[in-house]
């Protein structure tokens, strides 16, 4: 039963070490460990399990956070839509399609992104830290994914400029979903609730305003 428990307990600390590290560091880990000479998609996001959806929301919220920039955000806000989706209905890690799954980049420039990343990200990894992780329970991931949903779609609205303040909301939510860090997951919701709610009170307005104009 000692043996068990000193086992079980092992486990433990081992998955609070993995979560505990940042995503560059385990980004590092993964290409520094790697055998073969290239690593898919699957490997990434099966490493990565959960942590993966944070990562794929980000890649993809990058471009929208880039004001006036047409076309880009509204293509990449469909896959947005689809990862907010799948944290929506609770699953526990990103389903891809197969041929997505098979996608690979070389390991040497798999290593060089890693290491990169570990550069430019390393400023918001600084101030990200696991913070009332109690918060990532089914329930509210699941919430947390019909408001990413929300700022997902108003991505595809096509008026200049709405894409920065939503992509810039995703892109806070996806580093504290990766760095287990509520309180920036609470700061880019209240960011992107605030953008929504703004941007369905001057729709509706100027849908009544154009109505009236019509009689």
């Amino acid at each position: 039963m000692t043996d068990l428990s000193s086992a079980n307990s092992d486990v433990t600390d081992t998955t609070m070490a993995e979560t505990a590290k940042s995503i560059s560091d385990v980004l590092i880990d993964l290409a520094e460990s790697a055998d073969g000479e290239r690593i898919s998609m699957g490997t990434l996001v099966d490493t990565l399990e959960d942590r993966a959806f944070g990562l794929l929301l980000l890649i993809f919220a990058l471009p929208c956070c880039l004001p006036f920039l047409y076309g880009v955000p509204q293509v990449v806000a469909l896959p947005m839509l689809f990862i907010a989706g799948q944290v929506a209905i609770g699953r526990h890690r990103p389903w891809l399609p197969a041929f997505l799954r098979n996608r690979s980049i070389s390991t040497e420039s798999f290593r060089d992104m890693a290491h990169r990343a570990k550069r430019y990200i390393g400023w918001f990894e600084s101030i990200a830290k696991p913070r009332m992780t109690w918060l990532f329970s089914s329930p509210v991931e699941r919430l947390l994914g019909l408001f990413l949903i929300a700022f997902s779609a108003s991505i595809l609205v096509p008026l200049p400029g709405t894409n920065t303040v939503p992509g810039i909301a995703v892109a806070i939510i996806s580093i504290g979903f990766m760095e287990k860090d509520s309180l920036l997951i609470f700061i880019g919701t209240i960011i992107g609730a605030i953008w929504v709610s703004l941007l369905a009170t001057l729709g509706t307005g100027a849908i009544a305003l154009i109505l009236s104009m019509f009689g």
